[in-house]
């Protein structure tokens, strides 16, 4: 207790109790595979690669590439089955989603397909190297340099006690173009000159000197004009998209030093396009030959003033290893996740897809990819996976490859979806093409829309699909009494309805955990009191606590049975919450554990809709 010496009001704040919990957000999506351009963990590249949280197709397109088709090892081309699941996810309703791009890099090319453009520094002495932020033939890019000369910035004066000509504005790092007194040039048309460049070192007094292009210091001469010299980069991707970056200083003392500002680690992030791996010590460590570096680097750059990067290319098919990826390295910074192993460090991902993995190049790379897939949703518990059936499949197909796997954590959905190819611009009366393409991406939108308008307790099913053109094969009800009971979702089109996910099973063999909806449900009260009770960890283990955490999840669990998530007349129908004597004995509570026993009632869907109607004769009686 505060002690109060003054006669007044005082006010203190003080804790009611322990903090109320809140409901997690169950619409967050995670797709892993191959995109054209984006964030990916390669030998030597940018070190964070986390995936980006996506809000709409648009910033999916600014950070990954668009829907145009990939061309892999082999002249292969392969539509980009990613890029057009973010499309169908966005559309059907969904509003956020994480992506982790899957790179296999090719045998051919520099091995790591990302696209490059060297520059001889100092007549090849060293070397400046453009690079494309990401591999793909996306980042076979267009750089722009120009020049941005200032106004003459020359200054006479005597202030350290001899007649001086400095440069008003130039600090530390500075180049700077000096041009002597009478001499007439047409700034704007003339490319850099190596023997007009300086750089400007800076004393403590804030005498400036001018070292040249060999680090050697001079004078510039009474009546001399002196200009700033800073640099435009402007980098143009395939027509699509460009960045640009004004006043552009080239020595690491600049305070837009080009190193910084396009450099590899302080990038400014997913959606850059370029980077410049430059040494300024190229030319030697002492401060005259780190100037003379950055002058010839200037002198460089403008001389080639525009150059495409070569080399990018989007690798090769992935196989199920690389799909699964690899978790990042705790020992090794550089060292980044891939594949689902990124999305696993992703905790609020709760649908999580994967368009390429039933399109690899045998059966049984699809049956291994899938189980990655489904391996990484029950890893972390809280997360379901929407699983493709392989294109084409028939009834016998798709049943043969629903029975090599048995999982509460995946759904299956089946047939493909055929939509109209958004690259194809018909003339009028033209058909426009389609494309054939993995449900999951569909679905996915279709789940995060009926988690935001009715709640992850209501079966996401007889919901329909937009942008859908028609089906890889029509479903009929003599087909799905024979898909629906061994827990294969279909996709189907009723007239005057549309085309509309049809089922709302999981992959498992446990009855208990039949339907999709109630194995989200347990998932989404499980992660929400898990996270809302994170308070009570290290907290003394007695009476108090206990009927803090009781407290605290019967709220909670009160909350949702009255928005209709639990069965129940009353409260004490559709939930109870113990944490007591009874959940654990002198041992538990002596080895630090508090263990608290829950149960729900879950409302189950209305899966059969039975109608059940008989002859009724007018005076009320049986016929």
């Amino acid at each position: 207790m505060p002690k109060h010496r003054v006669p007044a009001v005082h006010v203190e704040e003080m804790s009611l109790g322990p903090p109320p919990i809140e409901a997690i957000r169950t619409d967050t999506a995670g797709f892993a595979g191959m995109t054209r351009y984006g964030p990916v963990h390669i030998t030597g590249g940018k070190a964070n690669t986390s995936p980006p949280l996506l809000t709409s197709f648009a910033e999916f397109e600014s950070v990954y590439g668009g829907v145009e088709p990939l061309q892999l090892e082999g002249g292969i081309e392969r539509p980009a089955y990613l890029a057009l699941a973010a499309i169908a996810f966005f559309l059907n309703g969904g509003r956020r989603l994480y992506v982790s791009r899957v790179f296999k890099a090719g045998a051919g090319g520099a091995g790591d397909g990302v696209a490059r453009l060297a520059l001889p520094v100092g007549g090849g002495v060293a070397t400046a190297t453009w690079h494309a932020l990401w591999p793909g033939r996306f980042g076979n890019l267009l750089v722009k340099v120009g020049v941005r000369r200032s106004r003459n910035v020359a200054i006479e004066h005597d202030r350290y006690g001899t007649a001086r000509v400095q440069a008003e504005r130039a600090g530390p790092g500075a180049v700077v173009e000096i041009v002597a007194g009478g001499v007439r040039v047409r700034r704007r048309k003339r490319a850099l000159d190596e023997a007009l460049l300086y750089g400007v070192a800076v004393d403590a007094e804030g005498r400036q000197t001018f070292h040249d292009l060999a680090g050697a210091p001079s004078e510039p001469p009474p009546g001399s004009e002196i200009r700033l010299i800073e640099l435009i980069v402007t980098v143009v991707a395939a027509g699509e998209r460009s960045e640009s970056h004004t006043r552009l200083g080239l020595h690491p003392d600049h305070e837009r030093y080009i190193g910084r500002v396009l450099g590899r680690v302080a990038s400014a992030g997913e959606r850059d396009l370029a980077w410049l791996e430059w040494d300024p010590d190229s030319f030697g460590r002492d401060t005259g030959r780190r100037l003379g570096a950055a002058v010839r680097l200037a002198a460089a750059l403008s001389r080639s003033s525009e150059g495409w990067l070569t080399g990018g290319d989007d690798g090769a098919l992935i196989d199920p290893e690389s799909l699964l990826g690899r978790r990042a390295d705790p020992d090794d910074g550089s060292s980044g996740a891939t594949g689902l192993a990124a999305l696993a460090d992703l905790d609020d991902v709760a649908l999580v897809a994967a368009p390429d993995a039933s399109t690899l190049g045998s059966e049984q790379e699809v049956g291994l990819a899938t189980q990655h897939l489904i391996t990484n949703a029950e890893d972390r518990r809280y997360r379901i996976a929407l699983v493709d059936a392989p294109p084409g499949s028939s009834t016998s197909d798709v049943r043969s490859f629903r029975g090599r796997f048995d999982s509460s954590r995946a759904a299956l959905y089946h047939p493909w979806v055929i939509t109209g190819d958004p690259l194809d611009q018909p003339a009028p009366g033209q058909p426009q093409r389609e494309l054939v393409l993995p449900p999951s991406g569909f679905v996915a939108g279709s789940y995060a829309r009926n988690d935001l308008e009715r709640g992850v307790h209501e079966a996401p099913a007889n919901l329909p699909l937009l942008g859908v053109t028609r089906l890889e094969t029509e479903i009929d009800k003599r087909s799905q009494d024979v898909l629906n009971p061994e827990g294969i979702n279909t996709l189907r089109f009723f007239p005057g309805r549309g085309y509309r996910v049809w089922g709302a099973r999981t992959m498992s063999s446990d009855p208990e955990w039949k339907y999709v909806n109630l194995r989200r449900l347990l998932m989404y009260l499980e992660h929400s009191i898990e996270r809302g009770t994170r308070w009570a960890v290290f907290e003394p283990n007695g009476e108090p606590l206990w009927a803090s955490v009781r407290r605290v999840i019967e709220d909670f669990l009160l909350a949702e049975w009255q928005k209709g998530v639990l069965q129940g007349r009353k409260p004490e129908e559709a939930f109870f919450a113990r944490c007591d004597r009874t959940t654990m004995t002198q041992d538990d509570i002596d080895n630090g554990r508090l263990i608290a026993l829950v149960g729900v009632a879950p409302v189950k869907p209305a899966e059969f809709v039975i109608f059940r109607i008989g002859q009724w004769m007018v005076d009320g009686s049986a016929p």
